[in-house]
């Protein structure tokens, strides 16, 4: 072989070197968008990212809003005559002992609550979806019976539920407000979506 044909050969194998990783390059840059658009949105993994709450300046008796997965969750911070409501009430309830799950096992109590002073709930009428309103005041006040202890008016079909999100007997709602995962991560901060038990 000649040193002309070497020369050819060689230059060759260097184009052909060059042109395979150009290629290749190019495959993997053009796949990069391709793969990138598999995975989740910023957007979606807000949708369903746990939420971080500042609980510090929620007063005695005061409700707080937070979205969690595009539902409003509400923490409110009960007083103790609040919370003396809820065993005065349980014969008027449906579910008292929250027996149909809608609550975590650490919320499986009568006031569905890791700490007895906030309730952490979903606000949604479990009837058909509808926001119920805040009724706290007791007696007439608000528009309510006489003999009304406080807690959430359903106002598209009446369903009414007691401070802990309990739903009353013979109501259009057929179970309790659902108590979403939730933890402490200190005295005033709640993060909703996540629990030690691994629930999301």
């Amino acid at each position: 072989m000649s040193d002309t044909s070497s020369e050819l050969a060689a230059q060759r194998r260097t184009l052909l070197i060059a042109t395979g990783a150009a290629g290749a390059v190019a495959a993997g840059v053009t796949a990069i968008p391709f793969v990138a658009s598999l995975t989740p949105s910023e957007r979606a993994r807000a949708a369903g990212a746990a939420v971080e709450a500042d609980v510090s300046k929620l007063a005695v008796g005061d409700m707080m809003t937070v979205e969690w997965r595009g539902k409003p969750v509400w923490i409110l911070r009960r007083a103790p005559e609040m919370l003396a409501t809820l065993e005065a009430n349980e014969a008027r309830l449906a579910d008292a002992a929250s027996d149909d799950v809608q609550q975590p096992a650490y919320a499986t109590n009568r006031h569905r609550s890791i700490r007895p002073e906030y309730l952490i709930v979903i606000g949604i009428c479990t009837h058909l979806g509808c926001s119920p309103s805040e009724k706290f005041a007791a007696g007439t006040r608000e528009g309510m019976s006489a003999d009304w202890p406080g807690g959430f008016l359903c106002p598209c079909h009446g369903s009414i539920f007691d401070l802990a999100g309990r739903v009353y007997l013979s109501q259009p709602a057929p179970t309790n407000l659902e108590i979403p995962p939730h933890k402490w991560l200190s005295d005033s901060r709640i993060l909703i979506g996540e629990d030690d038990q691994g629930a999301a």
